[in-house]
C-alpha cells in the first residue's frame, strides 16, 4: 500500500485503482464474435449459391463456350455474345417483343384483378373469411403444377377448361388453344394471373384497410358519386402500394420459366418464348452456354433495375 504522507509531511492521495478492462467490453466484443460465428454459415451458402455461380456465369458470357464442340472454356471474345444477341440475331428481338408483350399484358391484368378482389373482399358479408381461405390456394400451388394442370385442363378433347368454353361458344369446340400463337399466349397469361392475383389482393387489401375512411366520407358528403370517390380520393392515396405492387408482379412476370416449362414449352414457335426460357433453351438445348450467359444477364440487368425501383418506393422514408 502506498503511504498517505509524502516528503515533508504533506498528505498523499492514493492512487486508482488501475483496471485492464470493464467486464461489459469483454462481454460485448464475445457477443460480437458470437453473432459473426452464427452468420457467417449463411454468408457462405449465398456466397456458393448465388455470389459465385453470378461471377462465373459472367465470365462466361465474355467467351465461347460450346458444349456440343469442346467442355472446355474457349477464348475471350470480350462483348461479342451480348453484340450477337442485339445486333445479329434478329431472333432475340422477337422473343424480347413477346416478353413485352406477356409482361405488360400479365402485370395489367393481375392488379386490376387484385384491385377488383381487394375492394369487393373488404366490403363485409357472409363468408367473407372462406373466401379469403380459399382466395390463397392459388397461390399456394406450385408453378410447375399449374402449368401441367392448365395444359390438361385445356386440351381440346378431355379438358375441363375446353369442354366448358365450347359449351358456352359452340364456334370454339374444335380450337386447340395451346397449338395456337394467340391462345397459348392468353392461356399462358390466365395462369400466371391465377396463380399471383391471390398475392396481390391481399397487398391491395392492406393499402386500402390504411387509408382513413374519414376522407372518403367527407367526399360522399360533399356529393361524390362512388366512381369519383374511388378516382379522386381512394386512388391517390393508394398509388405508393399500387406503384410497388406492379414493380414487384413485373419482377414476377419475367422470371416466369416452370409454366412455359409444363404448360407451352415456349411454343407453337416461339410465340410464348420469354428471355428467361430463351436462355434455357439455348444453353441447355443448342449447348451455347456463353451466348446463353449473355442473354441471362441481360434479363439481369432488367431485373436489376426493377429491384432498385422497388427498393426505392418500397422502402421510401415518409417525409
Amino acid at each position: 500500500m502506498q503511504s498517505e504522507r509524502g516528503a515533508g509531511g504533506t498528505r498523499v492521495r492514493p492512487a486508482p485503482p488501475v483496471h485492464s478492462a470493464r467486464p461489459g467490453a469483454k462481454r460485448r466484443m464475445s457477443q460480437r464474435q458470437l453473432a459473426g460465428i452464427l452468420i457467417a454459415p449463411a454468408f457462405l451458402l449465398v456466397g456458393i449459391t448465388t455470389v459465385y455461380p453470378l461471377l462465373s456465369s459472367l465470365w462466361t458470357s465474355f467467351h465461347v463456350l460450346n458444349l456440343a464442340k469442346s467442355l472446355d472454356l474457349g477464348r475471350f471474345v470480350g462483348l461479342e455474345n451480348y453484340e450477337e444477341a442485339f445486333v445479329h440475331d434478329p431472333e432475340f428481338w422477337g422473343v424480347l417483343r413477346v416478353t413485352a408483350t406477356f409482361v405488360a399484358i400479365d402485370v395489367g391484368v393481375t392488379i386490376l384483378s387484385a384491385l377488383g378482389l381487394a375492394m369487393l373482399l373488404l366490403r363485409a358479408g357472409f363468408g367473407k373469411s372462406w373466401i379469403r381461405t380459399l382466395l390463397i390456394l392459388p397461390f399456394a400451388m406450385s408453378p410447375a403444377l399449374i402449368g401441367i394442370s392448365w395444359r390438361f385442363m385445356l386440351n381440346p378433347d378431355y379438358g375441363a377448361f375446353a369442354r366448358t368454353i365450347s359449351a358456352v361458344f359452340p364456334f370454339m369446340r374444335e380450337t386447340d388453344y395451346l397449338a395456337s400463337p394467340f391462345w397459348a399466349m392468353a392461356a399462358l397469361i390466365s395462369a400466371d394471373v391465377w396463380h399471383w392475383a391471390p398475392y396481390f389482393t391481399f397487398m391491395l387489401m392492406g393499402g386500402l384497410a390504411a387509408i382513413p375512411p374519414d376522407t372518403q366520407e367527407a367526399a360522399r358528403i360533399d356529393g361524390a358519386t362512388n366512381w369519383q370517390v374511388f378516382r379522386d380520393v381512394t386512388l391517390p392515396q393508394l398509388a405508393p402500394v399500387l406503384v410497388v405492387a406492379v414493380i414487384l408482379k413485373s419482377v414476377f412476370a419475367l422470371k416466369v420459366f416452370d409454366s412455359i416449362v409444363t404448360m407451352t414449352a415456349g411454343g407453337p414457335g416461339r410465340s410464348t418464348t420469354t428471355l428467361g426460357f430463351f436462355a434455357y433453351h439455348i444453353g441447355f438445348r443448342d449447348y451455347d452456354f456463353g451466348y446463353a450467359a449473355a442473354v441471362a444477364y441481360i434479363l439481369t440487368a432488367i431485373l436489376f433495375l426493377l429491384s432498385l425501383s422497388y427498393m426505392r418506393f418500397a422502402f421510401k422514408a415518409p417525409r
